[in-house]
């Protein structure tokens, strides 16, 4: 039986194990309640409550106007619907950027306010002494390195990251200083296959990957893109599951066409 069958509420040292027993580490998006609780019945094993909520929910063209308060508030809606998956919330641009202290108490506010399992924090060794401070305080830390949509007004594009050898060799320097400091895991964004396969084998901790090719150890959608409730975007890695755009319009179509024919409510539907 598969580590993934066995649990009956997924750890970060879980995900350790599946590493090790090469069974791959399923992740999605949730934002609200009720989403968190369908797919964490379907038995996702991590649900990241993603500083997406920026784009998917807020409207907002980037990440960086979501507020620590906003994270705690999807992060505390999430867990409420959750029994099995690993809830890791994102901490958002300028909750730890810089200031070690800053990203402590940001960290300690996303875990005694949401009740979430962990958090996650874009960058490498320039922030490692802010994951250290958060580390010390016994807070679970993901690592985020590739594309860091935070940082989207610094490189100017949201392209592939690291196909030169310079920024490849310091991304996999970056992986191996955030597993050192004790991250449990790493995301890593929109970079050459080839180039993540390499960090999943040389580091020890799970590497999820999103536009990263099938050599890592997970794989991780934004629950919107996968489900086709967003489709304005459309990058090479994403997988569309189902259209869900097109189900709901039809059926707000067709509730409307009853309401104004008079059809709904009838008879068995009135009191």
């Amino acid at each position: 039986m598969s580590v993934h069958q066995q649990i009956k509420k997924v750890t970060t040292h879980v995900l350790s194990e599946m590493k090790l027993k090469g069974e791959k580490i399923s992740m999605l998006t949730a934002y609200d309640y009720s989403m968190a609780r369908i797919i964490d019945k379907a038995g996702v094993d991590v649900i990241l409550v993603g500083d997406s909520a920026s784009n998917v929910m807020a409207g907002y063209e980037t990440t960086l106007p979501i507020t620590l308060d906003q994270m705690i508030y999807h992060g505390s809606s999430v867990v409420r619907g959750v029994e099995r998956a690993l809830v890791v919330v994102d901490m958002p641009f300028g909750s730890y950027q810089g200031n070690s202290k800053e990203a402590l108490h940001s960290a300690i506010r996303i875990m005694k306010e949401s009740s979430a399992d962990a958090v996650k924090i874009e960058g490498g060794q320039e922030i490692i002494e802010s994951i250290n401070r958060i580390l010390s305080a016994g807070i679970p830390v993901m690592g985020h390195l590739g594309l860091t949509p935070q940082s989207i007004h610094k490189f100017g594009t949201y392209a592939v990251r690291a196909q030169k050898e310079d920024e490849a060799e310091r991304l996999v320097a970056d992986a191996h200083a955030l597993e050192e400091a004790g991250c449990f895991a790493i995301v890593l964004e929109k970079i050459p296959a080839a180039l993540a396969a390499r960090v999943a084998r040389e580091l020890t901790i799970p590497i999820i990957g999103i536009g990263a090719g099938g050599g890592v150890d997970g794989q991780v959608l934004v629950v919107h893109d996968m489900l086709g409730i967003n489709q304005e975007f459309s990058p090479r890695f994403l997988r569309r599951y189902h259209n869900l755009y097109a189900e709901i319009t039809g059926a707000v179509k067709n509730y409307i066409q009853d309401v104004k024919s008079q059809d709904f409510p009838n008879e068995r539907e009135q009191y």
